[in-house]
């Protein structure tokens, strides 16, 4: 998020010494935070992949595990399905609303500022 509005400042013009607030400038450029509109394409990808039919190719990847594949140390990487559980909780999602095609990019999707 530093990086992103590090960019927005200098497209702007404006350094952080000149002490004007992050949704200020936010407003005034009209662009919603990345992280929200990753977020909302990663859950667009997802609802389109779970309107498929269970015999298309994407879905039967689905199952696969990977217990066999062995990572390195430190703490683990997310897989998807991890990352899309999390998405759904932070925006209040239920797994039934995928199959609605109009409530579910509803729910989903996140508006610049005007």
């Amino acid at each position: 998020m530093a990086t992103e509005m590090r960019m927005i400042r200098w497209m702007c013009g404006y350094t952080r010494l000149d002490r004007i607030r992050n949704v200020m400038i936010r407003e005034q450029v009209g662009v919603a935070p990345l992280e929200d509109k990753l977020r909302e394409t990663r859950l667009r990808w997802f609802g389109h992949v779970k309107r498929r039919s269970v015999d298309t190719p994407v879905r039967r990847c689905e199952p696969i595990d990977l217990l066999y594949c062995r990572r390195g140390r430190g703490h683990p990487k997310m897989s998807w399905n991890e990352v899309i559980r999390s998405d759904m909780r932070f925006m209040g999602l239920t797994d039934d609303m995928e199959q609605d095609r109009n409530l579910w990019r509803s729910r989903i999707k996140i508006e610049d500022h005007k």
